[in-house]
């Protein structure tokens, strides 16, 4: 089942200070949620395990996701896989802009996801509703842990 998502936020940081952010692995942990661990295997490679709820079906997914067309300090294409074991799998990709805004920058973001298996079955809605929360809820992480990042 494919999904596509997109969305902007205004974010009230420098676009360099915000840059730094989506790259450093300690920001994203505390920021994806259901994050249990996130960590750095090369320059521009992570390992995960999440723990995702979708309507009724609660899995751990363990995934990789790889940074690719990095354009520092203005964006870059995550492209990654998970498999969540009897739930099934996802797989995505996203392309993050960062623009000067003000005195902060825009962010904006264009994603696109498959999944597979049992959590492919409950219908497009759900899925997409799900996904379209746990972005909307890493914004706000991330927005708050700007706050108090240098």
């Amino acid at each position: 089942m494919a999904l596509e998502m997109s969305g902007e936020y205004d974010l009230p940081q420098k676009r360099e200070l915000v840059w730094k952010a989506l790259n450093d692995p300690a920001i994203l942990e505390k920021c994806i949620p259901g994050c249990e661990t996130l960590e750095k295997t090369s320059d521009n490679e992570f390992q995960a395990t999440v723990k995702l709820t979708i309507g009724p079906v609660s899995a751990r997914f363990k995934g990789k996701v790889k940074l690719e067309d990095i354009d520092a300090p203005n964006g870059y294409k995550i492209v990654g896989e998970g498999e969540g074991g009897v739930a099934g799998f996802a797989k995505g990709q996203a392309s993050v802009a960062l623009a000067d805004e003000g005195e902060g920058c825009k962010l904006a973001y264009k994603a696109e996801a498959a999944t597979g298996g049992k959590i492919a079955q409950l219908g497009q809605r759900l899925i997409a509703g799900s996904a379209k929360k746990t972005a909307d809820r890493f914004f706000e992480n991330f927005v708050e842990a700007l706050a108090d990042y240098k």
